[in-house]
């Protein structure tokens, strides 16, 4: 495992330039267009908190997941149908479990890069409340598994990248714009309010928000933890089939 997570490491290195635009100014330019810029016009902020403040641990969740889901969907994809180096490790001594866990231990990584960037830029601005905002570094890395390992097992098994088009238009963008990132999800209509609380972003928002405001979360935190790990579980189930059916001979 820790040799394909080298592996993966090493090509990252040598693209790393081309990421460190979003990974450390995105988080910048969202804090100011949306938190300042959007705040101002909301008086009273929500619940209390002004709007920066409270829109920051939903943003971070929202990052962690499309970071996730990015590295999940498209480098899968080509790592097996086009540049196929998952058939290249599966040559080597390196099991299934160390292909698939590798991969995923380094989408974890960019993950929690695009969370403590964000993390910084809040902090300079004044939006976390409590030491606990440290805990948003484990719950990004549990939401990040909870998308990646169910991505990975979508990515092995469409025939070509239109349904990893498909995934972004009708999952990715519905959860941003109405998982309670950019307001809370009691203002959804009952039937709407009930399929943010079934996606994962939700739960890993309402722990990230508790966490940088030292309050409790809306839901139990140990509901939220588990409804993750079902996520995070249940896909590495079926990805790991998947990797099996396509590089086992």
């Amino acid at each position: 495992m820790l040799a394909v997570f080298e592996y993966h490491l090493t090509t990252y290195k040598r693209v790393w330039r081309g990421s460190a635009l979003s990974t450390f100014v995105l988080p910048l330019l969202t804090v100011l267009g949306f938190g300042l810029g959007v705040g101002e016009y909301i008086d009273g902020g929500v619940d209390g908190v002004r709007y920066l403040d409270w829109i920051v641990p939903g943003l971070i969740a929202s990052t962690v997941m499309q970071v996730a889901i990015f590295e999940s969907t498209w480098p899968v994809l080509s790592s097996f149908n086009w540049v196929r180096s998952y058939e290249g490790q599966a040559a080597t001594p390196v099991r299934l479990d160390g292909i698939l866990g590798g991969n995923l231990l380094y989408v974890l990584f960019r993950a929690l890069t695009g969370a403590v960037a964000f993390l910084v830029v809040a902090a300079v601005f004044g939006a976390l409340h409590s030491w606990w905002a440290l805990a948003v570094l484990p719950i990004s890395l549990l939401l990040a598994l909870a998308f990646a390992a169910p991505a990975f097992a979508y990515s092995s098994s469409v025939p070509s990248d239109s349904y990893l088009a498909l995934l972004f238009r009708f999952a990715v963008i519905p959860m941003s714009l109405f998982a309670g990132v950019f307001f809370p999800v009691e203002s959804l209509p009952v039937g709407l309010r009930w399929l943010a609380y079934a996606s994962p972003l939700w739960h890993g928002v309402d722990l990230s928000r508790a966490a940088t405001l030292g309050g409790p979360a809306e839901w139990s935190v140990t509901g939220h933890v588990l409804y993750l790990a079902l996520w995070a579980g249940g896909g590495y189930a079926i990805a790991r089939v998947r990797f099996k059916k396509r590089l086992v001979v």
